[in-house]
């Protein structure tokens, strides 16, 4: 039990610096491509802080560790929306952009939507996998088309927060960060499942119904991290667009790459069980936010403070 506390310790540690960083070098190699805030933080960014997600789902897709893999991404998304946009919205009140109304929000509950329709079938196959990857390459050059054929002119003035790196300089801690979080991937897998064994050992609990739970709380938080760093930061910096479009680029990437590239390289079995009350939350809280963004064009204090008890409460559901 201990070694497996010092190896979820290490990972966290691993994946919020190695995500820290990872977003730092990748935004300045953004910058040379003249890409605008809202889409640095649709792909770069929520890209970028969801390395994690990724890199756990899919060694515990390798190991048929479907509680971990599919846990982690419906848990991640939940606390992407609950926590970390409610804890924002509390900071500081969040505009919304015309363009996330009408392209990034539904985008994102298309994307947790899907996972539910195919989750729920009791296997996300590699076929289903490649559906996933191609949705979101399709998503990502369409995006990145419309921001080169028409550049935010605010956008330097947006990203100055950040510091600016030279191109070699933000290629190296980006390769460097990648491994950081690739070790802490594995490290935290380990350590989970352990967790898991251990603890349905000891309470006399189904280990498949610990590595469940582990997966929607300790493993999905412990991956959110990096996303929950970089969107307080851009709240506390007045930088709306960044904080938004990390988490709803966090949400369809978690959705669209982890499971997808997961069940590509191993299909995902038993993705539906136990998991049905953590889809619906995942769809209805991902609803509440479109909601909140519909009525004011922002997201004030006071839906921010409702998104973060729908996530405490929800935690209270799960017996946490």
């Amino acid at each position: 039990m201990l070694i497996d506390t010092l190896l979820i310790l290490v990972g966290f540690l691993l994946l919020v610096k190695g995500g820290d960083y990872l977003v730092l070098g990748a935004v300045n190699i953004a910058r040379t491509l003249r890409l605008s805030p809202m889409v640095i933080g649709l792909t770069v960014v929520g890209f970028g802080t969801s390395m994690p997600e990724l890199l756990v789902s899919a060694q515990a897709a390798l190991k048929g560790s479907p509680g971990i893999a599919i846990g982690n991404v419906v848990g991640s998304n939940i606390a992407n929306i609950g926590l970390i946009l409610g804890l924002c919205a509390l900071i500081y009140p969040l505009n919304v952009s015309k363009s996330s109304l009408k392209i990034h929000l539904p985008y994102l509950i298309l994307s947790v939507v899907l996972l539910m329709a195919v989750g729920m079938t009791g296997t996300i196959r590699r076929v289903e996998g490649l559906l996933f990857l191609c949705i979101l390459i399709g998503y990502v050059v369409w995006q990145v088309r419309g921001s080169r054929r028409h550049p935010d002119p605010n956008a330097a003035e947006q990203l100055k927060e950040y510091p600016d790196w030279r191109f070699g300089k933000a290629a190296i801690v980006t390769l460097l960060s990648f491994a950081a979080l690739v070790l802490g991937a594995n490290a935290l897998v380990k350590g989970a499942t352990g967790w898991a064994l251990n603890i349905g050992e000891w309470a006399g609990a189904d280990p498949a119904d610990m590595e469940r739970i582990i997966g929607l709380t300790v493993v999905a938080v412990g991956t959110s991290l990096p996303e929950l760093f970089a969107s307080v930061m851009a709240a506390r910096r007045h930088q709306a667009d960044i904080a938004l479009g990390n988490v709803v680029g966090s949400v369809s990437f978690n959705v669209l790459c982890v499971i997808g590239v997961s069940a590509t390289i191993s299909p995902i079995r038993n993705s539906d069980a136990g998991f049905l009350v953590s889809y619906a939350v995942m769809v209805g809280i991902s609803l509440l936010l479109y909601l909140a963004c519909f009525t004011h064009r922002s997201i004030t204090r006071a839906e921010g403070g409702l998104l973060f008890l729908c996530y405490l409460a929800y935690l209270v559901s799960l017996g946490v």
